[in-house]
């Protein structure tokens, strides 16, 4: 039987063939999704899907906000910027 941390759904099981010849089972964390936008709910532009266990420096954009906001918020907040 697994340990306890093991044995929630939260964790990724995966068959592992050792040298040996045995099939183990190998638990991992399940990779994240695409980063989505908190205002509108749309996919972030620019951030790397696959490199989500990075830090936001190495994945995300170095615009303002970038990594934060969709393409459609961002806009909309710099022309209120320029407005003023």
């Amino acid at each position: 039987m697994p340990r306890p941390a093991y044995r929630s759904r939260s964790v990724r099981r995966v068959k592992v063939k050792t040298p040996g010849g045995r099939t183990v089972i190998h638990y991992e964390k399940r990779a994240k999704g695409m980063p989505k936008c908190p205002i509108t709910g749309l996919p972030i532009g620019g951030m790397n899907k696959k490199v989500y266990r990075f830090g936001i420096k190495i994945r995300a954009p170095g615009r303002p906000y970038g990594g934060v906001y969709s393409h459609k918020v961002l806009a909309r907040a710099l022309r209120l910027a320029v407005r003023k």
